[in-house]
């Protein structure tokens, strides 16, 4: 199932956001409590040698919240007064992207940092769209794929509406773009949630929820699709959330990037 327009979406009611287009998300779950989980100094056991600036993508980016929060911490900015050159040695530019317009155009008024972090709206399940906005962005850089990816709290609203092939296939998409890949997956209680609060406010269940034969442990299927079927290893699990989200750090071998340009075929 194609998402609908992202300009078409409407504004969600309380409890209910079918794309997790939540327009107060950081208020329940606040940016610092994921940080917090990540050691400072991470961009540099990374990329010790990266001479050029680093390129990060960040899906699924909300009203920014959490990509500003990243942006501080990567780079050693946790003062919100300053806004002095990063203390991390490390230049990042990230582009954050998301499927709501006017939570995209909320992040753009609000970033503190507009020179080094873009906000666009896009499906990124559409790659008629997605690719050549992607390509574009890259080519600033003279690049064809990202540093580091970041995916917090999305796979699920992939899953429920894109199925088993959906999430596959995202998963691969983003393995093949990024060097670097963190994920915080939401937990199998998470989409039972979702679609008791659809049912309580008389909507339709989402197409795919009965169908789903990827369950039970998210973090864990996640894990095996990335390592098994897209040429990654799982780096590390920084542990999780108070909420029960845990945040793992993948790391491409190489073979699913050589010669790739970001595209999911």
């Amino acid at each position: 199932m194609a998402a609908p327009s992202s300009a078409a979406l409407p504004c969600p009611e309380p409890g209910a956001a079918p794309y997790g287009n939540f327009p107060n998300y950081s208020r329940f779950h606040p940016p610092e409590a994921r940080v917090s989980l990540l050691p400072g100094g991470l961009l540099r056991r990374l990329f010790p040698a990266a001479a050029r600036p680093l390129l990060g993508l960040d899906v699924g980016c909300n009203s920014g919240e959490l990509s500003v929060a990243l942006y501080r911490h990567l780079l050693g900015l946790q003062d919100k007064s300053s806004l002095d050159q990063p203390a991390a040695g490390k230049d990042l530019h990230l582009l954050c992207c998301d499927i709501d317009a006017a939570l995209i155009e909320r992040a753009r008024q609000s970033s503190p940092f507009p020179a080094s972090i873009s906000f666009a709206n896009l499906d990124i399940m559409d790659s008629a769209s997605r690719e050549p906005f992607l390509s574009s962005y890259l080519g600033r850089f003279g690049r064809s794929t990202f540093d580091i990816g970041f995916c917090m709290s999305v796979t699920m609203w992939i899953h429920l509406h894109h199925g088993d092939s959906g999430l596959r296939e995202f998963l691969a998409f983003l393995s093949s773009l990024c060097e670097y890949l963190l994920i915080e997956p939401q937990p199998w209680k998470c989409y039972r949630a979702a679609a008791r609060r659809l049912r309580k406010l008389g909507r339709n269940d989402f197409d795919h929820f009965r169908s789903l034969a990827i369950n039970g442990d998210m973090a864990e299927r996640i894990t095996q699709i990335l390592t098994k079927d897209c040429a990654m290893e799982l780096v590390c699990c920084f542990g999780s959330t108070s909420w029960d989200r845990s945040l793992l750090l993948f790391k491409s071998n190489g073979s699913n990037q050589e010669g790739r340009e970001p595209s999911a075929s």
